[in-house]
């Protein structure tokens, strides 16, 4: 597979590669320096904006409560009122993009606000928000590393593991990384069944977190079934919310599951590295970086995750030192779905094909 590039790699492996996507940042000793850097010069990104928060929300929460009332109304008339169902779909997507910002603190200037507004579009994702935030920045804190994988993020085996499971082991990781059932039943798994479940080690916030969550989400779906029936929840608001679903994960798996994405383990593992190589930029048309609330600008969001999603575009194009990331089409981005391991032998992700083969 083949990513477009703003300048052609560097010649060398992946370290050698690595000063090509810090292209205009000083030479510092530590990774702490560079990611110091790397603040400094996005700080004046990270500034939320209230207007444009509001027109957010706006073009958010707002039409997919709308769309969702429509759906239920019209379903009385035809059952094509369920077509209504995929924009329905793409306004949660861009609500969860504004759920996701109030969990990094970016979306409002005030805590306070952050965290409601979190909470409220969270019964929306049938999501505990304080539990999500912490998963999420345990992946933000961890993206990329080998030796910390196993929250917030895609579940991925190297090709040792992958070898040494046994045939049953094999079979399951297959059915995990399959396609239909990533992107059909995971929905399912990510937003009705995982979050519903308490680790037995969970803090107590966290605890209190899902419990709250499932107790809100029983009462508002319990008052929603009684007063229009099952299915037209499941039709109104069920549906919809599986498609977003669907599309989170694509989005979610594309933008760290590319064939020259970054891994390292933790004795060398760089938080800038992890940013800038093991986060893609999702190249994407006008109208589909409105349905996807600017999030395939990846690279941009871990190196900062104070930056809201409306300031995210900007902050790419007026930073000249970004424009040299690993760049995905959504072309690119389909043809991910066959990578399903990491070859630590040749520092790459590879298909099941290829790992058979050597990664040749």
């Amino acid at each position: 597979m083949s990513f477009a590039q703003a300048a052609p790699p560097a010649p060398g492996g992946a370290r050698e590669n690595a000063d090509v996507f810090r292209a205009g940042a000083p030479t510092a000793e530590g990774h702490s320096a560079d990611v110091r850097w790397w603040r400094e010069q996005l700080a004046p990104y990270a500034l939320p904006n209230t207007r444009r928060a509001a027109w957010c929300l706006a073009t958010s929460v707002v039409p997919y409560l709308a769309l969702s009332a429509a759906i239920y109304v019209l379903l009385g008339q035809s059952l094509l009122a369920l077509l209504l169902g995929i924009p329905a779909a793409i306004f949660l997507v861009r609500s969860f993009i504004v759920f996701h910002d109030c969990s990094h603190g970016s979306f409002f200037a005030s805590r306070r606000a952050n965290v409601w507004l979190g909470r409220s579009i969270g019964l929306l994702l049938y999501s505990p928000f304080v539990r999500w935030r912490h998963d999420h920045a345990v992946h933000h804190a961890t993206a990329g590393n080998l030796d910390r994988r196993g929250t917030g993020d895609l579940h991925t085996l190297t090709v040792a593991e992958y070898e040494a499971l046994t045939s049953k082991g094999r079979l399951g990781y297959r059915l995990q990384r399959n396609p239909l059932v990533m992107f059909g039943l995971g929905p399912l798994v990510a937003m009705v069944i995982g979050p519903r479940i308490v680790a037995k080690e969970a803090r107590p916030r966290m605890r209190r977190s899902v419990l709250v969550t499932d107790l809100m989400l029983a009462l508002v779906i319990g008052l929603l079934v009684w007063l229009i029936g099952w299915r037209d929840y499941v039709l109104a608001l069920g549906l919809p919310a599986l498609l977003a679903g669907s599309i989170g994960i694509w989005l979610f798996y594309v933008q760290h599951q590319f064939e020259d994405a970054y891994w390292d383990d933790t004795e060398t593992w760089s938080f800038t590295d992890a940013a800038l190589r093991g986060s893609s930029y999702l190249k994407l048309p006008a109208p589909l970086r409105f349905c996807t609330g600017n999030i395939g600008y990846h690279h941009v969001h871990h190196l900062n995750a104070l930056i809201p999603n409306y300031n995210l575009k900007r902050a790419h194009d007026q930073t000249p030192a970004l424009h040299t990331v690993p760049t995905l089409s959504l072309l690119d981005g389909m043809r991910t779905t066959r990578l399903k391991l990491y070859d630590e032998r040749c520092g790459r992700l590879v298909s099941f094909r290829e790992a058979r083969s050597g990664g040749d």
